[in-house]
Order: structure tokens, then C-alpha cells, then sequence
């Protein structure tokens, strides 16, 4: 089917003049932002009032606009407003000099006739504005200060010019004080919208609002998560977000637990643009922030020993391992289902190893594991014991029964006493479970903080989804998602005491 110019007096179709363009009368983007969604609207309004156009006539998707009425041949980007193609300028019909019709005179009166029933037809018997009305009274009085008294006045008169001047002076008092009144408000009016915002300026002069909704101590070090980030975050022109506000948005979801129809409302973009972002900045938080979690220098852990190590072992405590679990959503399939099936929990789970120093500082985080799996297999399997040095002491729980697999390396394994075989322990093993269990509680105390400042490891049923490795990566989300979390947590105060 061919296509035909809209404007007046073009006779341009497709199936004749084959070498020009026709482009489409543009519409308002509503899902990329507020800022692009005003562009889009003022072009639209462009167009259509170059073109002489009733926005009601153009709704067809059929109607284009050839290249004869641009000056490139074509129209200009989106956000290029300064540019003269930005809408049609040339050869728009109505400055052609054609004498008006008298058919065309009777169609333009029919068309002013309805426009005036569409406005207000009692719009002499509204009530004049007060505003209008000082406006009205200060002109007045205006007048009279720039005319002045003439020498012919009446004396009355004068009075009465003195009276209304001052009365005016009143009312410019009072009018002036209502406008900085309105000020005041506005400007209250916009601190509480940049409040509920998620840009830069509005968690710059905001520590709480810091710590809410990222975890992090202050905006110091949000920024320099930002800084380390913003290269990898991909953004454009055309993106709805800036590079600070996805990063918000991954912050806001690993934080809080939010849904991505939640952040989409918030953020004011499409549930699919959140979920697109989402698993950008995953990626790129995960591969900049992985750096975070290390394993310690002997020098180092020993130099910042705390007293309580100290005191307990010495300065030879090398490490604290523990497990934990998240919940997950039940697999469909039979086997992933009884692998991530934990009797402990009685729920479908999933299990990381975390190995905390003794400073608080997590030092090692492993994969995911299904939750069906030992504390002891964990162990054995992972990296973890790969960093042990000769006459490093490492502190477990009951269930991780490693002491050959640590006595490999030289090291040695230091665990709560057992009751087993024995009628009650005896006092010193009971001195020694009480001393190991002061200090043992700071790996709980970092794992309930881990949790705490971020909610995703809480979830009662995280989406299946997750545990899954997609194409093209080495890791599944929630992989990436532990990482994150322990490195986030690594740069807050830690919990145990230095003294």
C-alpha cells in the first residue's frame, strides 16, 4: 500500500517518488523517564502545529510526512530541540499564497464555531481574582505617583490622591509579604520532592537516608563504591536512568528486598527496564567489589589481633568458619529438590561457607551449595583451607568435623567439647567450651549483621531463578549476590571490639 504526505498541498506518494523518505508524525514515549516523556510531548506539539494539524487527526498509523519538508531531508534526534529539522519547517502548504476558497472560508468558520462551544460560555460571569484586583489598584495608584498633582487640583482631591496612596503602599506591604510567604513554601515544597528522590543531590546532605537505603556508613563511601563503579554502568542518552540511580536501584533491591514492580514504581520506569538494570549491576558490582574480600597477611592479623584473642589463643587465630543458609523457592525438578532440602531449616535452602577473621572483616565467602550438604563437605571442597599457614589455629562448631583436613595444613582445628560417651564434661573442658564460645559468637554477630543490613538473604522464598548459571557467566545470581553483600559489609564499622 503506498504512502502519502499529510501536509496540505503535497502530492508526494511512495509509489512515485521512490527515492524520498516518509517518516512517522512522532509520539510520546511514556516509559523512559519523565525527562524524555516532555520531549517527546513538546515535539509532538511541534509537529502538529507546524503541520496545522488536530492532534485527534493524526492518531492513524498511517499518516507520515515526506522528506520535502525538511531542510536535511529528514528529521533530527529526539533531544536535538535547537535543530531546525527537529519539525517540519519547509513547503508546509498554507504559506504557498493560494487564494482562500470560499468553500475552504466556510469549513475554517465551522471549525471556529466548534471550538467556541468547547470553551467555557460563562466565563464573563466569573468572579475577578484578587490578585487581578490588586493588580488593578496598584496600577492605579501607579498612575497617580507618575502623573503627580497638578496645580489646578482641588486641595479634596489631593487628600484624597494621599489616601489612596497609602492605602496602595498597604496593599504592596501585604503583597509583598504573601509573595515571600509562597517562596518559603515553594521552597519547602521542593526539599521534600528532592527527598523523594533518588538522585546524588538528594543523598548528599542526608546521612540517614545513606544508611537506609544502601547499608553503607555514610556518602562518603557510597561515592566511592559509585566512582569505582560508574565506568562499567552503562547509560546513554536515551537511558531512563542515570548511572547513579541504577546503582541506587541494585542498592535499594539488595537492601530492602524489593520487588522490581516496587522499584519500577518508585523509579518511575517499566518493570522490565528495573529488571534489565538489575542484572547489569549485579555483573558490574560483583566484578569491582570482589577485590573487597580477602584473605589477610599473617603480619596484618596478628599486628590487630583483639584482646580477647589474645587472651584466649594468643595471636595465632587465623580465621572463624561458620554456615548459613537462605530460603529458596521449591525446585520443580525431583533431584534439586531433595539436594536443597535442609532437615535443619525444614525448607528448600541454599548454604554459603563464610570464614571471618578475628578483626571482623570477612575474609572468605564460598558459592552456593545446596542445603542438604555438610558443613564438613563445604569445607573440604572450598578454597578455604588452601590459605592456612603453619600453627594457625582455626575456630568451628560442632558439625565441622575437619581437624584431619586442617591438621594437613600444619594448622589445628579448635571446636566445643563433646557430652558424647561421657556423663557431663569435665571443668576444664568446661572453662575451655566457655572461653572458645566468648569469642567464637563474632562469627554469628557478622553473619546476623550481614543479613540485617541486607534483606535478599532473608528472603522467606528467593525465585528459583537465581540459583541457575545463564549463559555466557561462570556464576549464578545468588553467587554474585553473596559476594556483594559480605564485600558492602566490609566497608562498615565492624562488630567485634579492637580492645
Amino acid at each position: 500500500m503506498p504512502m502519502f504526505c499529510s501536509v496540505y498541498g503535497c502530492s508526494n506518494r511512495s509509489n512515485r517518488e521512490r527515492e524520498k523518505s516518509y517518516f512517522r508524525i512522532p509520539k510520546v514515549v511514556h516509559h523512559k523517564g519523565d525527562n524524555l516523556k516532555n520531549i517527546t510531548k513538546k515535539r509532538r506539539q511541534a509537529w502538529i502545529k507546524n503541520l496545522r494539524l488536530k492532534s485527534s487527526g493524526v492518531e492513524s498509523g498511517n499518516a507520515r510526512v515526506c522528506g520535502d519538508h525538511f531542510v536535511t531531508g529528514c528529521p533530527s534526534a529526539v533531544k536535538d530541540v535547537e535543530s531546525t529539522d527537529w519539525a517540519p519547517t519547509v513547503n508546509l502548504g498554507y504559506d504557498t499564497g493560494k487564494p482562500v476558497t470560499e468553500a475552504s472560508h466556510k469549513r475554517e468558520q465551522r471549525r471556529q464555531s466548534r471550538e467556541a462551544q468547547l470553551t467555557c460560555t460563562n466565563i464573563d460571569e466569573l468572579p475577578e481574582p484578587e490578585c487581578l484586583k490588586d493588580a488593578a489598584a496598584c496600577a492605579n495608584t501607579a498612575a497617580l505617583l507618575d502623573l503627580g498633582v497638578t496645580e489646578n487640583q482641588d486641595p479634596e482631591q489631593m487628600k484624597d490622591a494621599e489616601c489612596q496612596t497609602d492605602l496602595s503602599m498597604d496593599d504592596l506591604d501585604k503583597m509583598e509579604a504573601a509573595m515571600n510567604q509562597a517562596s518559603a513554601e515553594l521552597s519547602d515544597l521542593r526539599i521534600k520532592a528532592l527527598d523523594t528522590q533518588f538522585t546524588q543531590e538528594a543523598f548528599q546532605n542526608n546521612q540517614d537516608k545513606t544508611k537506609f537505603y544502601t547499608g553503607l556508613p555514610n556518602f562518603l563511601v557510597l561515592m566511592q563504591v559509585f566512582q569505582l563503579c560508574e565506568p562499567y554502568i552503562p547509560c546513554s542518552p536515551l537511558s531512563a536512568l542515570s548511572t547513579f540511580e541504577q546503582l541506587i536501584l541494585a542498592l535499594l533491591r539488595l537492601r530492602l528486598n524489593l520487588s522490581l514492580q516496587d522499584l519500577a514504581f518508585r523509579f518511575k520506569v517499566s518493570c522490565s527496564t528495573a529488571s534489565r538494570i538489575w542484572h547489569k549491576l549485579i555483573c558490574v558490582l560483583h566484578e569491582r567489589l570482589e577485590f573487597l574480600i580477602e584473605w589477610p597477611e599473617r603480619e596484618v592479623l596478628q599486628a590487630t589481633m583483639p584482646m580477647s584473642f589474645r587472651q584466649a589463643f594468643g595471636c595465632k587465630v587465623a580465621v572463624i568458619v561458620d554456615c548459613f543458609e537462605v530460603f529458596i523457592e521449591r525446585p520443580s525438578n525431583l533431584l534439586a529438590r531433595a539436594q536443597t532440602w535442609s532437615s535443619y531449616e525444614h525448607h528448600n535452602t541454599v548454604k554459603f561457607l563464610i570464614g571471618v577473621a578475628p578483626q571482623g572483616y570477612i575474609t572468605y565467602i564460598s558459592h552456593a551449595w545446596g542445603g542438604r550438604v555438610s558443613d564438613k563437605h563445604i569445607t573440604v571442597e572450598s578454597s578455604i583451607l588452601k590459605n592456612l599457614l603453619p600453627g594457625d589455629i582455626v575456630l568451628a562448631d560442632r558439625g565441622f568435623n575437619i581437624g584431619d583436613s586442617v591438621g594437613f595444613y600444619c594448622a589445628s582445628l579448635k571446636m566445643p567439647a563433646f557430652t558424647k560417651g561421657k556423663s557431663q564434661l569435665s571443668a576444664f573442658e568446661v572453662e575451655e567450651t566457655r572461653t572458645f564460645a566468648n569469642v567464637r559468637i563474632h562469627v554469628e554477630r557478622v553473619i546476623g549483621l550481614v543479613r540485617r543490613k541486607y534483606q535478599i538473604l532473608q528472603s522467606r522464598a528467593m525465585p528459583i531463578e537465581n540459583m541457575s548459571v545463564k549463559r555466557g557467566d561462570q556464576l549464578a545470581l545468588i553467587d554474585k549476590i553473596g559476594v556483594i553483600c559480605c564485600a558492602l559489609t566490609n566497608l562498615c564499622d565492624s562488630v567485634v571490639p579492637l580492645e
